[in-house]
């Protein structure tokens, strides 16, 4: 028997305006007042602002973190600290995220809205190669002990993260992978931009993974969220 190709058939009806995702926000946990300052700092004072994590997906991650009773987070990719503040903020008292970056000049500034927030003591901030810093947590028998990681850092890393992130995540834990759309350049098979190539790889290989159940998500510039089978 033939194949048969599933697609998606209903009509797309709905126009998402930066309104509408406005008011997605309006509706859902509101962020506190150092995250707020810190965003407002990062748009103002720090350059290529574009590397933040949106409001919508820190609100989504705090979600996810409290849903899945976590203690133990990862985050890949640290700029200004919007992301790392947002997972300790959502942690119990004994909550710990690890922190990766490979420059103290963003995150001298992480440094300030952390302990701004009270945080700064469950944050463990890691200046190295993210995927020395990962490799390490699973040399210290760390393996399977991560309740959520979220990977948002160099994309022609992403398949090392991704790698490496499966061996540290716990079985029911997620994985969440940013940047997964490039502004919608994963479609054009003639762009072979680095970061496009890179992305338009993991995305394919998760995909075919049959280690993980996967859901890729259209919001912000696209997320896919991994968990283990």
């Amino acid at each position: 028997m033939e194949p048969i190709e599933v697609k998606n058939t209903g009509k797309i009806k709905l126009a998402i305006t930066q309104d509408l995702v406005q008011y997605t926000i309006d509706h859902s946990n509101q962020l506190n007042e150092v995250q707020k300052e810190l965003i407002l700092f990062t748009r103002g004072q720090v350059e290529r602002p574009q590397m933040l994590t949106t409001a919508d997906q820190v609100v989504f991650f705090q979600f996810l973190i409290k849903i899945l009773n976590a203690k133990k987070v990862i985050d890949v990719g640290v700029y200004t600290g919007l992301s790392s503040l947002s997972a300790a903020l959502a942690l119990p008292a004994d909550g710990k995220v690890v922190s990766c970056d490979v420059s103290d000049e963003f995150t001298q500034h992480a440094r300030k809205f952390w302990a701004k927030a009270g945080v700064a003591d469950k944050i463990n901030l890691k200046i190295q190669p993210a995927g020395d810093t990962l490799q390490e947590l699973i040399d210290n028998g760390e393996s399977g002990t991560f309740d959520f990681i979220f990977i948002d850092a160099d994309k022609t890393s992403y398949d090392l993260y991704y790698e490496l992130g499966l061996q540290l995540i716990r079985k029911g834990g997620v994985i969440a992978i940013d940047n997964v759309l490039q502004d919608g350049r994963v479609l054009d098979l003639n762009n072979n931009e680095p970061n496009v190539t890179a992305i338009r790889k993991i995305n394919e290989k998760i995909r075919d993974d049959s280690r993980v159940s996967k859901s890729m998500l259209p919001f912000a510039d696209g997320i896919t969220l991994v968990t283990k089978n």
